[in-house]
């Protein structure tokens, strides 16, 4: 699977459409799910555009917008993530609040709440980047699922289609939205290949794993329906991620050790997470600039995983180590970096839709393998205790302009995964930035780097500088194995 943006994104000219949901409040009144860390922290910034994240592939093979919008109704049931809504608490309502004595962690300190829903139908809704969706009427307990008749859904060039996906999820993916998700489907497409499928949701509710969830049973279900079978009757059982936040919830507190680094992790970084070292030009969120760099394709990748382990490490040690040195080389610091890392410690969540994602550091001064590989490994454990408890006397956790972060993703090495003749691909928002996010992303094609940092003269002059540097350094190995340079793709500025 491919990371890229909706300005960037792979899509097909052809005929657009969204499949909008009608919810109701659960049947049991006054139900609430636990809302876990990260949710508050990003539901809490309130309603904006580029909150969410999406998913789009090929459908294995051609298929009705009716069989579709039952498939994805099937996919909606497995998964009670998708079957919830997030609000502010009534004024008066009574605020969850953790006892000191108690010797739990707990969860936030939140003016959310988090309600289950049922879905009660659906219908589609043509899409078009120059006007706004034309007035539904009220739908109940049924789905519309053929909808509007095809000559009433004009057929869009590619760029169109990406507009409209951008304004189209960026308003109905809002935190708050009832649900903040939504299924889109390309139809008539320009090569005459099986529809493309684009599902969009607030990332409170999805990570990247998730993706490829939704990918694998939505697929699943609709070959399932061609077959006369029922949907996703092979797929694994999949626990609901408020199961799991209930579990976090009930862990015992963190050991004092965890705690104190923690505190020493913020204490180095003056009370907040890590920033980028070098001048980004200001601290108010700038249009982002995207760039993805090609680095290895899947020889060159194979010899540079086997030039890790003839080291005794992994790859992400050789990635830690030419950033340590960078940091090394250009500021004279230790590399700091936000680390995300992911919280399906058990395989019951690995067929589960949520966020399963929190946030850890990583702090490497030493560009030996070695020490880079133990540094990866701190950066695991700290990620492993939840966070709620750790960042409580911080009032959540505190951060800076100019935030700096470092994700991993390695698709070969995940139980779940989408076959590359779909097409997968992760796509993200565009959205105002005053921070630093590299993606490294490893599949079956080899390896690519997405990054992310704010569109001013001096973050571009210093990108421009660091990002040399990292894939230089990450072809290093390569060195005297007759291999041609890197690829790269210059940087693309959204729009």
């Amino acid at each position: 699977m491919r990371l890229t943006n909706v300005s960037q994104m792979h899509v097909q000219a052809g005929r657009l459409l969204s499949y909008s949901l009608t919810v109701q409040e659960a049947a049991e009144p006054g139900q609430r799910i636990p809302v876990s860390f990260d949710q508050d922290r990003h539901v809490s910034f309130g309603s904006r555009p580029g909150s969410w994240m999406a998913a789009a592939f090929r459908l294995p093979v051609h298929a009705s917008r009716e069989t579709v919008a039952e498939a994805w109704h099937a996919v909606i049931a497995r998964h009670g993530a998708l079957r919830s809504v997030f609000g502010w608490k009534q004024p008066g309502a009574p605020s969850k609040r953790r006892d000191d004595a108690s010797p739990v962690c707990g969860g936030p300190d939140t003016e959310l709440e988090l309600t289950p829903v049922e879905v009660l139908g659906g219908a589609w809704e043509p899409l078009s980047p120059a006007e706004p969706l034309p007035p539904q009427p009220e739908r109940t307990g049924h789905h519309d699922a053929a909808g509007i008749a095809v000559q009433q859904v004009p057929s869009l060039a590619a760029e169109e289609i990406r507009s409209a996906l951008r304004s189209h999820f960026d308003a109905v993916c809002d935190p708050f939205a009832r649900p903040s998700h939504r299924l889109c489907l390309i139809e008539e497409t320009a090569d005459g290949g099986p529809p493309q499928v684009v599902i969009g949701s607030d990332h409170s509710h999805v990570d990247a794993w998730s993706l490829l969830v939704l990918m694998r049973d939505l697929s699943a279900a609709v070959e399932d329906l061609l077959a006369g079978r029922s949907p996703g009757e092979a797929l694994p059982p999949a626990e609901s991620f408020s199961v799991h936040s209930a579990a976090l919830e009930a862990r015992p507190f963190p050991p004092a050790e965890i705690v104190a680094r923690w505190r020493e992790i913020l204490d180095s970084g003056g009370g907040a997470m890590p920033t980028f070292p070098l001048d980004l030009g200001g601290s108010s969120p700038a249009p982002e600039v995207v760039e993805v760099r090609d680095v290895f394709d899947a020889e060159e990748l194979a010899d540079v995983e086997a030039h890790a382990k003839e080291k005794g490490v992994r790859l992400i040690a050789v990635a830690v180590s030419v950033m340590t040195k960078l940091a090394h080389e250009l500021v004279g610091e230790p590399l700091r970096a936000v680390f995300p890392v992911h919280s399906r410690y058990d395989a019951r969540w690995y067929d589960a839709v949520g966020w399963f994602i929190t946030n850890s550091v990583i702090e490497s001064a030493d560009p030996d393998y070695h020490a880079c590989y133990a540094a990866v490994k701190e950066a695991v454990r700290l990620g492993s205790h939840p966070l709620a408890p750790i960042m409580r006397p911080y009032g959540g956790m505190p951060q800076d302009p100019g935030m700096f972060a470092m994700s991993w993703l390695d698709h070969r090495k995940l139980p779940v995964n989408v076959p590359e003749d779909l097409h997968p691909q992760h796509v993200s928002a565009m959205i105002r930035t005053d921070g630093v996010m590299v993606w490294f992303v490893i599949n079956e094609s080899g390896m690519h780097l997405r990054c992310r940092y704010p569109d001013t003269r001096q973050a571009r002059r210093a990108m421009r500088t660091w990002l040399a540097g990292l894939v230089y350094g990450l072809r290093g190995p390569l060195e005297g194995m007759r291999k041609p340079a890197g690829r790269s793709r210059a940087p693309e500025q959204a729009p």
